[in-house]
């Protein structure tokens, strides 16, 4: 016979150990705050916008309006390799002094593109906005170069560089969304852990239990007595005795009620 939960169940179940729950979704949310604010190193993002133009008019052919979008689609995947090429990185490292690989390097660099459009962007992401910015503007320009000497073309034109009062604000971490996941984590694990405990406690609580699990029927109950009731029936009881020794010393004989 298949066992169902209803949700009166479960509500008793969840305020049986609404401290267990609170407890944990308080540290898991405590502990997202401790990372984000003391453990992550905030990161800040600077971007150009670079055009690809139509140089002269022998090149005009590939800008007809039936290959616009893939001309546009391959110059950006050819211009990304080429970004992304030590030939273009090297002389970045070497110009601003980082102490970095190219392979280093890239990972920092991030190219992005809009449809039906010959502007991309390329970003740089470093834990220093200036830094951000130096690196972007100077990857932009050997860029350029580069392309002009490789592919013999004059069609690349920075739109706008980047400059550090565009770049002043991190990007990450975000300090609402890892508190959001650190609640929704700290829920789902306190709640799997109170019906787990529950599920687990294999105690017989009321008669429904006993019938369920013993198979066996309930005669009677026996109810809980309170602290405040059992001190009431002791002091009832003791009054009861009192009232009925004085009858007796009269030589009477009464109950009292």
């Amino acid at each position: 016979m298949e066992e169902t939960i209803s949700l009166k169940e479960i509500f008793q179940t969840l305020r049986k150990r609404i401290w267990l729950i609170a407890v944990i979704t308080f540290l898991a949310v405590a502990a997202s705050a401790i990372g984000t604010y003391f453990l992550m190193t905030p990161q800040y993002e600077a971007s150009t916008q670079i055009l690809v133009n139509q140089a002269d008019a022998k090149n005009a052919t590939i800008y007809s309006n039936t290959n616009t979008v893939q001309t546009n689609v391959q110059l950006v995947s050819t211009y990304s390799d080429i970004i992304n090429n030590p030939s273009v990185l090297n002389p970045v490292i070497n110009k601003l002094h980082l102490e970095l690989k190219p392979n280093q390097l890239k990972s920092m660099l991030s190219v992005g593109t809009s449809q039906n459009s010959q502007v991309f962007s390329l970003t740089a992401k470093t834990d220093s906005p200036s830094e951000a910015v130096r690196i972007v503007n100077q990857v932009a320009l050997a860029f350029k170069s580069r392309v002009q000497k490789v592919m013999n073309v004059d069609n690349v034109s920075i739109l706008s560089p980047a400059t550090i009062s565009a770049s002043s604000a991190p990007v990450s971490p975000k300090p609402m969304i890892n508190l959001a996941i650190g609640l929704v984590v700290g829920l789902m694990i306190s709640i799997g852990l109170a019906f787990l405990l529950d599920y687990l406690d294999s105690s017989i609580k009321t008669e429904e239990d006993i019938e369920k699990y013993l198979e066996l029927p309930v005669l009677g109950v026996v109810s809980e007595i309170k602290k405040h009731e059992a001190k009431n029936a002791r002091s009832t009881s003791r009054t009861h005795s009192r009232t009925r020794a004085k009858g007796f010393e009269g030589g009477g004989h009464f109950e009292a009620k």
